[in-house]
């Protein structure tokens, strides 16, 4: 089983409504949240921990994650309200946010709310803005850093640079998580804030550097890389192209689909541990970024994070 935790927003996406104009409509987002929703959507158990509101938000978005086969025994409900997050989109642009954020479910999660980790949880995915709050990043930071030793650790830091009131301190806590994670997903826009002097196809080998044991860095229609750090001394690299599509939604949720859809790739043929990870080969990093990279290109012909099925997937060429 795949544990995901962190925050659960509201996304409030742009439309256009005739008579209208642009309107905006709420949709349960999050990054976490939507990479739960992208591996229960293909199969693979999975779960979110985290706080959710009991208003109709937070009920909106629990119904999401049991249409998606996503456990919710581990939610915790609470009367604060979720996060808002506007999302506007233009042709040609990457997704524009803002986040009302202020006394929200999501970022007073503290370490005594914490849950005992299932016994069957194989990985532990966590990341995005819920580590650029309090209490909740320093809560997830303790969780994170417990669990390591035994689980496979998954992190996308899914850099939002308007969230980060402290770069300074963000980054020193960034080299600590990059270094304690078995897997971290960077994108080429992270990377640049991360590294704003390094060339992106440097990426997977700075993050290698820090300590994590495989760095995939996504570059959308360029498709992705992987670099691996095997217990044998190798460093191998795979990469993969782009997949073209017919016709671009919007690129909301396909980060967070593209992990999940490693992870599963990975848990299906029985590689999604700590041992089995160090020994992968090119092979079977290639297979699972191609596998990964089809997940989000279909989510980039729909609106919003809308994750794909095992079968759409099988049916790409």
């Amino acid at each position: 089983m795949i544990l995901c935790i962190g925050e659960a927003v509201i996304d409030m996406f742009q439309r256009n409504v005739p008579g209208m104009g642009d309107v905006f409509l709420p949709l349960p987002g999050g990054c976490p949240y939507n990479i739960s929703i992208a591996i229960g959507n293909l199969g693979t158990p999975a779960a979110f921990f985290g706080r959710l509101s009991q208003n109709f938000f937070g009920n909106l978005q629990v119904k999401r994650l049991s249409d998606y086969n996503v456990r919710d025994d581990l939610l915790l409900r609470c009367e604060q309200n979720p996060i808002l997050a506007f999302i506007k989109t233009e042709e040609g642009r990457q997704p524009q946010y803002a986040f009302y954020d202020e006394g929200t479910a999501d970022k007073l999660l503290s370490i005594n709310e914490l849950p005992l980790l299932p016994p069957d949880t194989s990985c532990i995915v966590f990341g995005s803005i819920s580590m650029c709050m309090e209490p909740i990043a320093a809560t997830i930071e303790s969780f994170i850093f417990k669990e390591a030793k035994n689980k496979v650790i998954a992190f996308d830091p899914n850099i939002r640079p308007f969230m980060i009131k402290d770069r300074d301190e963000y980054m020193k806590r960034f080299f600590k998580w990059a270094g304690t994670c078995t897997i971290a997903k960077i994108s080429s826009e992270d990377f640049e804030y991360i590294f704003p002097d390094t060339k992106p196809d440097k990426a997977p080998e700075k993050i290698i550097d820090l300590g994590a044991r495989l760095a995939i860095i996504t570059l959308g229609p360029q498709g992705a890389a992987a670099l691996l750090r095997r217990d044998d001394g190798n460093v191998i690299k795979a990469e993969v192209k782009g997949i073209k599509i017919q016709q671009l939604a919007d690129t909301v949720g396909a980060g967070d689909t593209f992990l999940g859809a490693f992870l599963v790739s990975l848990d299906r043929k029985g590689k999604l541990s700590q041992s089995e990870i160090a020994n992968l080969g090119e092979d079977d990093l290639r297979g699972a970024l191609t596998f990964a990279n089809k997940a989000a290109a279909i989510v980039c012909t729909r609106y919003g994070a809308q994750p794909p099925s095992l079968e759409e997937i099988e049916m790409m060429a």
